[in-house]
């Protein structure tokens, strides 16, 4: 049996008063891609931010790698191995492709696993290496997304937690940076992503979970949730 790597059990957090998530529970094992999937306001993108610190559970917890690490602060959790991409394409526009990336190897002091890694993410998006020395604000906006997924594996994550990587992108782009997904789980990443486009999320997922209002409406294998009627009609508008 795989192991599980991250458990949340039973969340509920709010902003302020005003309550988000009711009680939201997730598993992901090492070596998966899980899919997170729901409409707008569903609390998607809350559940990430709780894992990674930004956030206070009212009630709930969060188990990453046999350790709790809820009121950790997200600096913290980084060094335990969880990395986190937010949504948005967040880079450094007036610092270079390789700039960007050696920030997120800013808790990495040994030089020869940052060389390490810094291959890693070249193999893996190599059109990276030939813009290493252009300024990230000139990219295209899929690329923008390439240096963000990179720099957060700069850490050698034991798990990647993606907002929304293909909102805004080209549709050429989405294609790109959903085929980069299952490249990484093939390399031996474990991944977790928060993701609007649900076809597209549950058709590389092998775990999907669906929240709607912020609880638990639907969960099983990837491929059960893209077959399943009622999941069609409620997030794939079919």
């Amino acid at each position: 049996m795989i192991a599980t790597l991250l458990r949340v059990e039973v969340l509920v957090v709010g902003y302020g008063k005003m309550p988000i998530l009711h009680g939201v529970s997730l598993l992901v094992s090492h070596g998966e891609l899980v899919s997170v999937i729901g409409p707008n306001g569903a609390g998607k993108s809350t559940v990430f931010k709780t894992i990674v610190g930004f956030l206070r559970p009212t009630e709930g917890r969060v188990i990453f790698d046999g350790k709790e690490i809820m009121g950790l602060r997200p600096d913290q959790v980084l060094r335990r191995g969880l990395a986190y991409v937010p949504q948005g394409r967040i880079v450094f526009p007036q610092m270079t492709v390789l700039e960007n990336l050696e920030m997120g190897a800013y808790i990495e002091p040994d030089a020869k696993r940052i060389a390490q890694a810094l291959e890693q993410v070249y193999a893996l998006f190599p059109i990276l290496a030939e813009r290493r020395q252009q300024k990230a604000g000139t990219l295209s906006g899929g690329e923008q997304q390439m240096v963000a997924i990179g720099r957060a594996l700069m850490t050698h994550p034991k798990l990647i937690l993606l907002d929304e990587p293909s909102l805004g992108l080209a549709p050429r782009f989405v294609s790109v940076i959903f085929d980069k997904l299952v490249e990484m789980k093939r390399a031996g990443y474990t991944l977790m992503v928060v993701e609007q486009n649900a076809a597209r999320a549950l058709a590389v997922a092998d775990r999907a979970y669906a929240l709607e209002l912020g609880q638990n409406r639907f969960e099983g294998s990837g491929q059960e949730l893209l077959a399943d009627p009622e999941v069609k009609r409620l997030y794939m508008g079919g």
